[in-house]
């Protein structure tokens, strides 16, 4: 694997277990549907939560947050209503974005940008 697939997946980790802090079960990783994917899904309270996770060793290029552009916001919002649709989902939802920077090494910052499909929020 990759060195950045690598540090990928161990953002992804992190970001898991900041939500599973939080009272967050974790229902999903890296679910797949046809080219797209979420790399976390979670639920808390009866409110459904799909999460993008980012991570960068550093944020001298920007904010990992950042780099959720219009195409991956399109293909992520073409993956969860896929997943509410194929699981039958008749419940609150909201789409996260959750930055992780740093590495094993030097441990991470944690920042969660909650509910990025709301236009009042960004």
């Amino acid at each position: 694997m990759a060195v950045h697939n690598e540090l990928g997946k161990w953002g992804e980790a992190q970001a898991a277990a900041y939500l599973e802090s939080r009272g967050y079960e974790i229902v999903e990783r890296d679910w797949k549907c046809w080219r797209y994917d979420i790399d976390l899904i979670a639920r808390r309270n009866g409110e459904w939560l799909f999460v993008e996770v980012k991570t960068r060793r550093n944020n001298r290029f920007g904010e990992p947050f950042e780099a959720v552009n219009a195409r991956k916001f399109h293909h992520l919002l073409a993956a969860t209503n896929a997943y509410i649709t194929n699981h039958a989902i008749v419940a609150p939802w909201r789409f996260d974005v959750i930055s992780i920077v740093g590495t094993p090494e030097t441990g991470c910052t944690v920042q969660q940008i909650e509910d990025i499909m709301n236009p009042y929020v960004r």
